[in-house]
This record gives structure tokens, sequence and C-alpha cells, in this order.
């Protein structure tokens, strides 16, 4: 009995190997739940074009746009678990919107298989200077003082920039009212002709108008001070421990895809990522470059889902 054992185990590890010796045996999908052109795209654009180099087999982006992401994600929680079907997730997809909706169409940890993180970003909090506001302290103040007068933008409810100023709400007990755009260019465009005072959205976005002085910096929402924009302090810094928000995009397989498969993707990721050409692509979107491993990723993956999993039911955020 042992023995037989001992002999399908050693089988099943040589097929293991086979298949990631012959992987990819088709083109690869690298799914993005997001339209062309967004930060998602291109990261994966970025991943693809590399992975085509490296594994002589197209590795190839296809957006399936729609809800909140979910729908691109979807297809790679069911599809067959070899490696050919990639998923660039993020915070929106995975650890926000399966928590939104009555009964989620995937279970973001469980079909699922971690690669690698590639890359995450903190959010910049901006004020329009009409707002008269240049400290988070001193937004934390106005808003007691004005309790539901004060709107934020963001670029969709359950976005990034939704959910990292509930943060800020939850921790300190203030009032404001979110205005929900399709997409942080349309918020920044009325963050920047005064309709709307506040946003905490992508650095690359707002950075420009903060520098120029046509917005006002107040905060990065990382644990630490941002390498392209270190002239703002952290949230935590301004009188918040704890505060953290940060974005973040990193591949998934489907769940039970091979070991083997998922190292050596997680491998030639990782090279691609120490590319210097590859790094002032990624870092001239504000990112900063991750590239752990995939047990780091799960680990960080299960955090992210707590953390925002209970905010969303304590916000009792619903899709729209």
């Amino acid at each position: 009995m042992k023995r037989s054992l001992f002999l399908s185990l050693l089988l099943a590890s040589g097929v293991s190997a086979v298949q990631a010796q012959a992987y990819p045996s088709k083109p690869v999908r690298i799914i993005v739940g997001f339209a062309a052109g967004g930060p998602s795209d291109i990261v994966a654009r970025i991943v693809a074009q590399q992975l085509t180099e490296r594994f002589g087999r197209p590795f190839v982006v296809e957006n399936r746009a729609g809800a909140t992401g979910m729908i691109g994600a979807e297809i790679v929680a069911k599809a067959p678990p070899d490696g050919h079907a990639l998923y660039l997730a993020s915070q929106t997809t995975h650890a926000v919107a399966p928590y939104m909706y009555a009964k989620a169409p995937y279970d973001p940890i469980k079909d699922f298989t971690t690669v690698v993180l590639v890359a995450h970003n903190p959010l910049l909090g901006v004020t329009h200077p009409s707002l008269g506001v240049k400290s988070v302290k001193e937004l934390i103040a106005m808003a007691k003082k004005h309790p539901g007068e004060l709107n934020f933008a963001t670029g969709g409810q359950g976005s990034s920039p939704h959910m990292s100023v509930e943060l800020l709400k939850s921790m300190t007990g203030i009032n404001m009212v979110a205005v929900h755009y399709k997409g942080d260019g349309a918020a920044i465009a009325d963050l920047l002709g005064g309709q709307v005072p506040i946003m905490f959205a992508s650095i690359a976005g707002l950075l420009p108008h903060a520098r120029s002085g046509k917005l006002r910096g107040i905060a990065v929402t990382g644990a630490k001070r941002s390498t392209i924009a270190p002239e703002f302090p952290t949230v935590a810094e301004s009188g918040l421990p704890g505060y953290e928000v940060v974005t973040w995009f990193g591949i998934l397989s489907t769940a039970g895809t091979p070991n083997e498969i998922v190292n050596r993707l997680n491998g030639e990721i990782v090279k691609s990522l120490e590319v210097p050409a590859v790094r002032e692509q990624i870092t001239k979107l504000g990112l900063e470059i991750v590239g752990n491993t995939p047990e780091q990723y799960a680990a960080f993956l299960r955090e992210e889902n707590v953390k925002w999993g209970k905010m969303v039911k304590a916000l009792n955020l619903k899709a729209e």
C-alpha cells in the first residue's frame, strides 16, 4: 500500500514537471477586468510583452470590462487550471468588489492561485486651493466643524479613491459625502474645476496638478513616503497611526494550477521587473515595484480581504 502510494505521488510529480516544461503549449491570455488604457491594462501589457519574449509564446492581453472587474476575474476563476488564463488583479477586484455583491461569481481567495504581486502604490490626497485646507489635520478639523457638508470625489463606488476616504472617515468619525464618477479622469476634471474639493487618487494622475499649484497635496496613503513624491507626509505621520492604503496589481492563475508552472511564471516575471526599461515604465505610472513570492502574495491577499471585506460590510456598500 505504501509502495503504491509512493509510486502514485512520484508519477504525479513527474507529470507536473513535464507540464511545466511544456508550458505554455498555446497562447496565454492575461485578462484585465477594465477597459484598455488604464493602469491595470498598462501593467498587464508590460508583463505580457516580457513573458512573450521569455517563453517564446504569445501572452495576449484581453480586456473584459464590467462589474467592477468581476467579469474578467470570473473567466479565470472558471478556466482550466493549466496557467493558460491569467488575471491582472487589483485591490478593487480581489478585496472590495466580491463583498459588494449578494452573490459574487467567485471566491477571491479559494478560486485563484497567487503568482506574484507586481507593483503597488499609495494614493495622493489633494484638496482644491479654494477649500483652504493644507493638511490632513486641517481637513479633519473642517469636516468635524461641518459634518456632512464636505464632498469628496471618487472614480466609482468601491474604488481605491472611495475606500481610502471611507477608511479615513471610520478612523476619525468624520462625515463627508462621496460623489462617484465613472473613472478617475472625470472626477479629476471636476476636482480641478472646483465642483468637488477633495480627492484621494493615483499619484500619477494627481501629482502634476499638485506640483503646479492647481491642487494642494496634503498626504500620501502608504505606510511610508512615496519615492516619487517624498515631499508629502503620510496620513499616518499626519496624526493617524495605522492608516495605510495602497492600490496594487498582481498576477493570479486559476486555483489548482501546478506549482511548477506558478513558480516558472513567478521567476520570469520577477526577472522582468529587474530590467531597467521595465522598471522605468512601471515607475512612470507612479507605481513601486514589488516582485514577491507566490506565498508572500497569498498572505498579502488574505490580509487585504479581511481589511476591506470588513469595511464594505460595515458601510453596507452594494454594487450599483
